[in-house]
């Protein structure tokens, strides 16, 4: 499938190595102002070729607007985005099946009618699309004081020690200063993390990371049990994202090594109503938010493309080979994955207001 959302629904089309790639976006309400350059600075922060960390290849991601938007607003009609490929090399790319890529399955799939350069249908180049659709939903989300965060919470099993589930109000401001940097890491563990990637690059090899982050604002209530949960909701989409391999909410797998008294987030009274003094569950019990702030975090693969050689087999001969894969290739995807993450919550969470007439 190539569309998610209910009410709010995104659907992207395209491949990394064709003419372009984009997004159409139906459901935004009549009248919603449509910031370009608001939109633009999220391009930017998800485009390749802006750090040494990332990849050269130089893409400007400018969104080109083919519908849906007349002097600046929404007019309610489906909103198409037209991103183009400025940098293709498709002839970078050899047959053989590419370790650690969709090639094999997507081969298996289409049975070999798949544009596989630079993964195709498959790529994170697709992404670019989806933080189109996120800079909107955002945009929708604001105004009703929804906001979202996101930071590298670790590099190749480097963790900050920043804990945004003890509600502690200094570090969620500090999340928002993070959030903001070119390289949105904590401070103390930025170099940390470069010279981890830098490391891997210079070994011809790559290094995942983990993506955390916080929604805020989010109205209790939001979400349906079960299959329309904000959790099952988000999971879907942050698994679509390229190179994604887990996600968990709130203390996610450690909440297995707690005791139910140490789990459990504590009721209180506050000026505004029932809150919670810790945030164990990231927001969010029986897949309904409970106006604490969503607290999520993704798992993202070391990059599959790397020079060092690897074994793997060419469908055209049906013989086994190696394969070093040279060219344009990010160390690490994590730096760029952040907006990617902040956008598939803010399309989630928007479609979930809209279905529950939050919005």
């Amino acid at each position: 499938m190539n569309t998610i959302g209910g009410f709010f629904k995104v659907t992207l089309f395209g491949e990394s190595h064709g003419p372009a790639i984009g997004a159409v976006v139906d459901g935004v309400p009549a009248g919603t102002l449509i910031d370009m350059d608001a939109i633009q600075n999220e391009m930017d922060r998800r485009a390749p070729g802006r750090a040494a960390y990332a990849t050269a290849r130089k893409e400007p991601d400018i969104p080109e607007i083919l519908g849906g938007v007349k002097d600046g607003l929404a007019t309610g009609a489906p909103i198409a985005c037209l991103i183009r490929n400025k940098d293709a090399r498709p002839q970078d790319y050899r047959s053989a099946f590419r370790p650690g890529h969709a090639d094999w399955t997507a081969f298996v799939k289409y049975g070999g009618l798949e544009s596989r350069s630079g993964g195709g249908r498959f790529s994170g180049r697709l992404t670019a699309g989806l933080v189109f659709a996120g800079a909107i939903a955002k945009a929708c989300l604001a105004e009703k004081g929804v906001e979202i965060y996101g930071r590298i919470k670790a590099v190749a099993g480097e963790h900050d020690d920043i804990d945004l589930c003890l509600k502690d109000m200094e570090a969620y401001e500090e999340l928002k200063r993070i959030a903001a940097k070119p390289f949105p890491a904590a401070d103390e563990k930025e170099a940390v993390f470069l010279n981890a990637i830098a490391a891997a690059q210079k070994a011809n090899d790559s290094v995942g990371g983990v993506i955390e982050a916080v929604c805020f604002g989010v109205p209790e209530g939001t979400g349906e049990p079960f299959f329309a949960s904000v959790e099952s909701n988000a999971a879907a989409m942050l698994f679509s994202i390229p190179a994604v391999k887990g996600v968990e909410f709130g203390r996610g797998f450690a909440i297995a090594a707690m005791r139910g008294s140490e789990a459990n987030d504590p009721l209180i009274i506050t000026e505004d109503g029932i809150a919670t003094s810790m945030n164990n569950n990231g927001g969010v019990l029986g897949g309904i938010a409970n106006g604490m702030p969503i607290i999520v975090r993704a798992a993202i693969k070391p990059t599959p493309s790397i020079a060092m050689p690897q074994q793997t087999v060419d469908p055209v001969t049906g013989a086994e080979t190696t394969l070093s894969m040279e060219g344009r290739h990010d160390p690490c995807i994590a730096p760029r994955a952040a907006p990617v993450v902040e956008a598939g919550m803010a399309i989630v969470l928007l479609d979930l207001m809209m279905e529950g007439g939050l919005f």
